[in-house]
């Protein structure tokens, strides 16, 4: 069995919406305004920006996790962005198909939040 990585992905109801409709096994194609998909490197860190950025851009916001293959990760390096504890991949665009390849196993969620949640 491959070695995997875990990670998360924060995502708002469209594109759970879009997972769902591809069995829990893929994330969506990147809209051309979007040409980085960045999955993160820790739970935290996604709790962050769903309840953060997408609850008051879309009204839920989501957290997911799921395991990619390490060896296709390796061709990538973890960026930090606006702190220590905030490390994500980022993964072009035109790369997508081949990471939700390496993806095994099923997307779950883990946390949700929603507009007027306490």
């Amino acid at each position: 069995m491959a070695e995997t990585v875990t990670l998360w992905r924060p995502v708002g109801p469209e594109e759970l919406r879009l997972i769902r409709e591809a069995g829990m096994r893929a994330f969506p194609p990147r809209l051309p305004e979007q040409p980085i998909f960045y999955p993160v490197l820790s739970e935290e860190y996604a709790v962050k920006i769903a309840r953060d950025w997408n609850v008051p851009a879309g009204g839920s916001g989501y957290v997911t996790r799921f395991r990619v293959r390490r060896d296709f990760l390796d061709r990538y390096q973890v960026q930090e962005v606006g702190g220590r504890s905030h490390l994500e991949y980022w993964i072009p665009a035109e790369d997508l198909p081949a990471f939700n390849a390496a993806i095994i196993g099923a997307i779950e969620v883990t946390a949700e939040f929603h507009k007027g949640q306490t």
